[in-house]
């Protein structure tokens, strides 16, 4: 696995930065107080986040980022700096996971728990800084949606100019269930830092170049279009997409049907959602979408120790009934949605909203769908989050099997279309 990338963050010149940047800056009467912190940045303070930023040299950014802010002057100023710092973030994590440039620590560099608490260090310093020249609420949410997007990988993908090469887009998760365990590490995160910006020779012998971008576990956040917003300049351009997320253990899923229901389960803001995943033109929303990705040379091939499944169940309310039922071969006609093959949490619906992305540009013929990894677990002796160490043998490689397993995944998908 080679990358062309850069070991270095984007320049400032190459960020397009918008004339409306300089309307959102307002006088000191009218700015807006610092909001507290949200409930992720309040689990920063938890000893295993601790100790993940300092095994992995990321401590010291958002005192960096800190001081940073407190120098400048006015509201252009401040968001070159967030986009420095947050595509300087995705660029030191993607760099770290691929083996350039120092480590940093002990910890593995194939984790991807430094970016995501370090996401988090950066936005609470933006969340509570006071500024000398004045914010609203509008340019504050600003910036702070430029942090999340650079540091995201979101506005760096890029792929090369020309023929020959095929383009792949793979997008994975930050960690969740943390009020559970804070060491918890997603691998599909991990997998998105491995694979960015590098090329592989796909089962059919083509290259191709990979580029990949991470999302919150946040209703809100997809309820805003954050996966519309990522996907939709590259949907067009590409020849395969993936959304990747962690399912159940000791298995993987190509899941087959994707259902447009909210399930409730809480968030990483501990928030909750039962409803119909809500989407723009509502009227003409199906309740199910489905793969295009070749599951079935996927499942045939021999592409790592875990098994790799074509999931086809869901959970529908058939026509005429409110009683929730599982289907294990699809859903009958008719039917609303109760839970697709990977559930009806946000794993689900970011392969909800990339497959009717994929469908409303017109691209029916586009390979795409939702691949869930294993569950990314401890060693025996390590699961207890009371007294369990925040890394050990075992739970490394088992992310390092499960980033190659998703690899070779990709390469057998994109090269039997």
């Amino acid at each position: 696995m080679t990358s062309i990338r850069s070991a270095v963050a984007l320049p400032l010149a190459a960020v397009s930065l918008a004339a409306v940047s300089l309307a959102l800056a307002t006088p000191a009467a009218s700015a807006a107080a610092p909001a507290t912190v949200s409930v992720e940045e309040a689990r920063l303070d938890r000893a295993a986040p601790q100790e993940i930023l300092k095994r992995s040299g990321f401590a010291s950014l958002a005192p960096e980022f800190a001081d940073a802010l407190a120098d400048t002057d006015s509201f252009a100023a401040a968001e070159r700096t967030v986009v420095r710092y947050g595509s300087g973030l995705w660029r030191r994590a993607v760099d770290r996971a691929q083996g350039r440039g120092a480590a940093g620590g002990d910890l593995s560099r194939d984790d991807d728990r430094p970016l995501y608490w370090s996401r988090l260090a950066l936005t609470r310093e933006l969340r509570t800084w006071k500024t000398g020249f004045g914010i609203t609420e509008e340019g504050r949410s600003r910036l702070l949606d430029r942090l999340e997007r650079s540091s995201r990988g979101q506005d760096s993908i890029r792929y090369p100019a020309g023929k020959g090469v095929k383009r792949i887009l793979l997008t994975g998760f930050d960690p969740f269930t943390l009020d559970r365990d804070t060491r918890i590490s997603n691998p599909s995160g991990a997998t998105a830092l491995a694979l960015d910006g590098t090329w592989l020779r796909t089962s059919d012998g083509s290259l191709a170049r990979v580029e990949t971008a991470v999302f919150p576990v946040r209703w809100q956040d997809f309820a805003d279009g954050t996966v519309e917003r990522a996907l939709s300049p590259h949907l067009p351009k590409v020849d395969l997409f993936t959304t990747v997320s962690q399912g159940r253990p000791g298995r993987f899923d190509i899941e087959r049907t994707n259902g447009a229901w909210r399930g409730g389960f809480p968030d990483n803001e501990n928030l909750s959602r039962t409803e119909t995943v809500p989407v723009a033109d509502a009227a003409t929303q199906p309740q199910w979408t489905t793969t295009t990705l070749p599951y079935a040379a996927i499942t045939a091939a021999s592409t790592g120790r875990f098994p790799v499944y074509d999931n086809t169940s869901v959970t529908e309310l058939p026509v005429g009934t409110d009683t929730p039922v599982v289907r294990p071969d699809g859903p009958t006609p008719g039917s609303a949605a109760r839970a697709g093959g990977g559930g009806n949490y946000l794993s689900n619906e970011i392969a909800y909203r990339a497959t009717l992305l994929r469908d409303r540009l017109g691209l029916t013929r586009l390979p795409g769908g939702h691949v869930h990894t294993p569950v990314l677990q401890f060693g025996p002796g390590n699961t207890d989050p009371a007294t369990g160490t925040v890394t050990d043998e075992e739970f490394v490689r088992n992310r390092l099997d499960i980033i190659a397993q998703v690899r070779a995944i990709v390469a057998v998908a994109a090269g039997s279309r």
